[in-house]
């Protein structure tokens, strides 16, 4: 019989990972290619002899794509056991975790996060190779991450165990795990947006299943390691492979308690649709978002065209956050458009690691084309590229477009683009603008660039029933993260900061007796 291989967490292959044509710094080469062939169950990185997802870069040339990794494709079987590893671990609210005090629990976060610090070079690296952030963008991504959950734990600690006298009766309160919990977050920040719910969910008792992104996956390699070290058997477990396979069984089962999704509208209704009770199926979702600038005839035209540059081109518009639409008045229109038509060819687009870079390769397979797709709609419509080097590219690297003159007739006026393309919409009247958003499936934020505070104020009001935030003078963003993030109609549900996720993955118990 042959000996059964123990793999350590990823297996590097000898074969230097290559990109011909591009010059990679010493630096920011990645070695090899890094196999994940394990997976965290039970506390146990237990092994996998199956079949593998090939993991490509997106900074690629024309030739060629550059394999840089794998992750295991687990089946149903495997998922209904870290089911069961989480089940168990939860044991109906009186297991070992949920049991544990908030202070045992923030001990076991602050070991993960010196574990998750010791590995910090490596995950910034497979963030850059693997979604195509920038450098300073990744470690910006890392470093706000710990500093959220360190936030978080200070918020714990200065508001657990509340006393108060109501009605002739002192009350404490606290906030209770609600079960196991299913995140699943996306491919744009694969690190920030995920462990920001995973670990307010883990301090808050609960039992975790977190199931990374077809994208951003082999960064969870160190990471499984950090929880595995911090964290009881079961409290945390990784879950790789095709949604239909792994996620499915999950969710019709019905075990799952409380689901964590930041993607589509269509996957979140049907992981909805799947669980054979959705009325006590708690469901915090980040979905899409349309986000419009309004640069009115009294705005600061140099200062809302970098700002919309900044709103919409940062890490290429793959955002939920960044402005989607640009609405101009069509007195300023003419000197906004050739200003930011200007100022975005003079963008440095390149790869990551490069001085002063701000346009990178696009992550998502194909996404060069469907940009194409959306401006030759617009264009064959009458919309214009306003910008000289406007959709020029270069395999994944994808020149940013300036696109004049869109109205409600193109698809890219109502469906979110996701990439950097900016559309720009010349109105007469506020009234057009309102009526618009009042029709969008979306309502998270929207920004307001004006130095008439008589028009801000006429516009915020209702835009602040059309969506969760008005930004004034600024882009739309999800910080600071005590600020509540959240949106309307299909664009979210459930709230999330640091005060907000704490509720959202708890719920509020009353232990009551008659004051003395």
């Amino acid at each position: 019989m042959l000996a059964m291989q123990s793999f350590p967490i990823s297996v590097a292959e000898k074969t230097k990972v290559d990109i011909e044509a591009i010059k990679v710094p010493e630096t920011w080469e990645l070695k090899s290619a890094l196999h994940q062939r394990s997976y965290l169950v039970n506390g146990e990185i237990r092994n996998w002899f199956g079949e593998q997802e090939n993991v490509f870069s997106p900074l690629t040339n024309n030739v060629k794509q550059s394999l840089i990794g794998s992750y295991p494709l687990l089946g149903s079987k495997e998922s209904l056991e870290i089911l069961d590893s989480a089940k168990s671990a939860y044991g109906k609210g009186l297991g070992e975790w949920p049991s544990a005090t908030l202070e045992k629990r923030i001990e076991a976060t602050e070991v993960f996060l010196k574990a998750l610090e010791k590995s910090k070079a490596e995950i910034v690296k497979l963030i850059v190779w693997e979604i195509g952030k920038s450098v300073p963008d990744a470690t910006k991504e890392f470093d706000r991450t710990v500093q959220y959950v360190e936030e978080t734990i200070t918020y714990l600690r200065a508001t657990a165990n509340k006393v108060e006298q109501v009605g002739g009766m002192e009350v404490k309160y606290s906030r209770e795990a609600i079960g196991t919990v299913l995140c699943m977050g996306p491919f744009n920040y694969p690190l920030n947006e995920t462990l920001t719910t995973v670990l307010p969910a883990l301090l808050m008792g609960n039992t975790v299943i977190l199931k990374p992104a077809k994208q951003g996956v082999l960064l969870y390699g160190p990471i499984a390691k950090a929880f595995q070290e911090a964290f009881p058997a079961g409290a945390i477990n990784l879950v790789y492979g095709d949604g239909r396979e792994v996620v499915t069984p999950l969710m019709q089962s019905g075990d799952i308690d409380a689901l964590v999704f930041i993607g589509s509208t269509k996957v979140a209704d049907i992981l909805s649709k799947q669980h054979p009770a959705p009325h006590r199926l708690k469901m915090v979702l980040g979905l899409g978002a349309k986000n419009p600038a309004i640069i009115t005839a009294n705005a600061d035209l140099l200062e809302s065209v970098d700002a919309v540059i900044k709103g919409a081109l940062s890490f290429n518009g793959q955002r939920c956050t960044a402005l989607k639409n640009i609405f101009v008045h069509k007195s300023v229109y003419q000197d906004f458009a050739k200003l930011l038509a200007y100022k975005v060819d003079q963008l440095t687009v390149g790869q990551p690691w490069e001085e002063g870079v701000f346009i990178t390769p696009v992550a998502e397979p194909n996404k060069a084309d469907a940009l194409d797709a959306f401006i030759s709609d617009a264009v064959a419509q009458g919309a214009k590229v306003l910008n000289q080097n406007g959709g020029a590219k270069e395999s994944n690297l994808y020149h940013p477009v300036v696109l004049g003159d869109v109205n409600s007739k193109m698809k890219i006026f109502h469906e979110e683009q996701f990439g950097p393309v900016v559309p720009l919409i010349p109105y007469d009247d506020s009234s057009e603008i309102l009526e618009a958003l009042a029709n969008s499936p979306f309502g998270q934020q929207a920004s307001i660039f004006s130095k008439d505070e008589a028009e801000i104020n006429a516009l915020a009001g209702p835009l602040q029933r059309l969506t969760a935030r008005v930004n004034i003078n600024q882009v739309c963003e999800r910080g600071p993260d005590y600020l509540p993030f959240s949106g309307r109609k299909s664009s979210a549900m459930g709230t999330i900061s640091i005060p907000d996720a704490v509720k959202e993955f708890s719920l509020e118990t009353l232990l009551v007796r008659k004051a003395i």
